[in-house]
């Protein structure tokens, strides 16, 4: 059974696995606050078409709801255990849509069709304040169907990285941002690849950079707009030359070789 990934832009990712939709972070927007949409057009209606949506943590362009309001009645939206009574546009969204929310902790499984979703840590301050980082962290996801998929949202490197997401054959790892210099708990380019290196999965898709920018920012370190999924493939090649990177242009999408 074939698993397909498609990038729409940023942390947005489809995933079909044994039948079963899975969306990540989806953010449909041309402009969030201070951001503009420079790469990619904004994702078409079928971008929103999903069974299950994960949202990794808090932070605007993670947990969209406006974007969250593009959903089909019904679809089942697994967040950060904490997240709804965090945030009250989550709230007033799921109401609106139906949507059916379950909320992990770090550890926590649910089922998802033929589907298991299990979230994961992530080094990665995801607040959404007034809420602070301990009220309701970050966190990961592997999904195990056909293949064990891990969605990283938003983390830094941590020790139990490998021991916490165990094996996996497809990793969609962040390896950029949305401005000129990433802050603490942030992945760029080489730190997937190190993150790739203890992973060692089958195949990796750099996501999250490339999509969106500052406005008026242009000419401030644009290398660190265009260049983290290029330096991603050179830095995979130097340190984990086994592991096949699908680098993605936002819309397409590839079906991994999963053994």
């Amino acid at each position: 059974m074939s698993v397909e990934v498609t990038w729409w832009g940023h942390a947005t990712v489809t995933v079909e696995d044994s039948g079963v939709r899975v969306l990540t972070d989806p953010l449909f927007v041309r402009r969030l606050a201070h951001l503009r949409r420079r790469r990619g057009a904004l994702p078409p209606a079928e971008a929103a078409r999903a069974d299950v949506v994960l949202v990794s943590h808090l932070h605007a362009d993670h947990l969209h709801p406006a974007s969250l309001a593009r959903l089909a009645p019904g679809t089942r939206l697994v967040v950060p255990r904490g997240a709804t009574a965090a945030v009250p546009g989550l709230r007033r969204v799921a109401a609106a849509r139906a949507l059916r929310i379950t909320e992990l902790r770090a550890g926590e499984e649910c089922v998802a069709g033929a589907l298991t979703v299990r979230a994961v840590s992530a080094a990665h301050d995801g607040r959404r304040l007034p809420y602070g980082p301990r009220r309701v962290p970050a966190l990961g996801y592997v999904v195990r169907g056909a293949a064990r998929t891990y969605f990283a949202g938003d983390t830094g490197l941590f020790e139990e990285m490998a021991e916490e997401v165990g094996p996996c054959e497809v990793a969609l790892l962040p390896v950029g941002g949305w401005g000129p210099f990433l802050g603490h708990g942030h992945l760029d380019a080489r730190r997937a690849a190190q993150a790739a290196v203890r992973l060692a999965p089958g195949c990796a898709v750099p996501v999250h950079y490339g999509t969106y920018w500052p406005i008026g920012m242009d000419a401030v370190r644009p290398h660190e707009f265009h260049a983290p999924g290029q330096e991603f493939e050179r830095q995979m090649a130097l340190l984990a030359p086994e592991v096949t990177v699908h680098r993605l242009g936002h819309g397409e999408s590839v079906r991994p070789k999963v053994v």
